[in-house]
């Protein structure tokens, strides 16, 4: 029975390890928590995009100070990517990099 639970707790502590790594991204499914675009270069915009890369149409620029309602984040390739809807358009919905967010 011991080595059933010492599976057991290895097999949490190793989710929670996971977790961690992947806990720079907040939100969750369903989640909605409110972010805004940061740290954009002058003169560009935040892409919000189709889908969770940049070989997915652009739906429109973001600039800094944009609030977003974020509501999943996926890794693809070295980019977190994030589920997000306009604050005040929530029809206008798509995917933006987590880089360039910050907690309203």
């Amino acid at each position: 029975m011991r080595a059933t639970i010492g599976t057991v707790m290895m097999r949490g502590a190793a989710a929670l390890a996971l977790a961690a790594t992947l806990g720079g991204c907040a939100a969750n499914p369903g989640w909605g928590g409110r972010y805004e675009v940061h740290g954009v270069e002058e003169g560009d915009m935040l892409k919000l995009r189709g889908g969770p890369g940049t070989g997915f149409d652009v739906i429109i620029g973001l600039p800094n100070g944009t609030v977003l309602r974020v509501y999943d984040c996926t890794q693809t390739g070295g980019t977190r990517w994030c589920e997000a809807a306009l604050d005040r358009a929530p029809e206008t919905r798509g995917y933006v990099s987590w880089a360039y967010l910050r907690e309203h």
